[in-house]
């Protein structure tokens, strides 16, 4: 199993959150980050993405169909994203386009084995490969990689 998680762009800020939108750099970051992932992404990819107005735009600029997943949305927590991917038993890969603080949880329990809060840039991405050994999984980090370094 592939896991890639992407924080949405850069956002104007505002109220409510659930419908700010993506500023003029994040459409950029969403625009360079997806080509750089549309020809990585292994086919087939499931791609779900937050139901909040920042994520769907940075997903759209993969231009690929993609599944609005309430159960990752702004007050998600490590857990709940985890189960709703499918962590570590389902096959292939799956994008999560998401939000801090849930991301910075995910990376941290795959890494560390705790929920710790680490922090994710916006527009990033963090891309993780399941690897059984010895009857366990194992969470291998593939890629860190923020839009100002493409």
């Amino acid at each position: 199993m592939e896991l890639i998680l992407w924080r949405h762009a850069e956002a104007a800020d505002g109220i409510p959150d659930h419908s700010r939108a993506l500023t003029e750099k994040g459409r950029q970051q969403a625009k360079h980050m997806a080509a750089f992932l549309n020809p990585r992404l292994p086919p087939n990819t499931r791609i779900l993405v937050s139901p909040a107005l920042r994520t769907q735009q940075t997903a759209n600029a993969l231009n690929k169909k993609f599944v609005t997943e309430q159960a990752i949305g702004t007050h998600a927590n490590a857990q709940e994203v985890l189960n709703a991917a499918g962590w570590p038993l389902a096959n292939g890969a799956i994008l999560l386009v998401g939000h801090q603080p849930w991301l910075g949880e995910v990376a941290a329990l795959l890494m560390a084995g705790t929920t710790d809060c680490w922090s994710i840039k916006k527009g990033a991405v963090w891309w993780f490969s399941r690897r059984e050994r010895e009857g366990d999984y194992q969470a291998v980090l593939r890629l860190v990689i923020a839009p100002e370094h493409l």
